[in-house]
């Protein structure tokens, strides 16, 4: 299982430092970068990461980190169809709806987040950052 999508709470633990949390995520981020797993990225993530990361670390650092993440990772587009689907979807956060069907759509095998409950009724694979190195280190 190579192909995930990462949720916006994984990029903010690994781009803010956040005690507890950042470490796994930075050690996938780094094995994205070497070529061990395709990472995906919603495209409303990054706007959600924009306005977060400018607010707690300002915006220069924001838009650098932003800019090495369009390098690191695809995007995985939202468009009218995601949309439409994810109103369908029976989730009951449409934000989460819409992920789940932009990782869907460019077929991610799974979703790496801190929130799994979330994303209940995502037919996806739902992994934490440790779950998945655990899974990684396995195989």
């Amino acid at each position: 299982m190579n192909k995930v999508l990462f949720d916006t709470n994984v990029v903010l633990d690994a781009l803010l430092n956040r005690p507890g949390f950042w470490e796994p995520a930075a050690q996938l981020f780094s094995k994205a970068d070497r070529g061990e797993l395709e990472g995906f990225l919603c495209a409303t993530a990054l706007t959600t990461i924009h306005y977060i990361g400018r607010k707690q670390v300002g915006t220069q650092r924001t838009e650098t980190e932003i800019g090495k993440l369009l390098k690191l990772f695809e995007v995985a587009p939202v468009d009218g169809l995601v949309l439409q689907r994810a109103l369908r979807a029976g989730f009951s956060d449409y934000e989460d709806a819409v992920v789940s069907e932009a990782a869907q759509q460019v077929g991610a095998e799974a979703i790496i987040t801190r929130n799994a409950r979330d994303f209940r009724k995502s037919p996806l694979h739902l992994y934490s950052p440790d779950e998945f190195l655990a899974l990684l280190e396995a195989s």
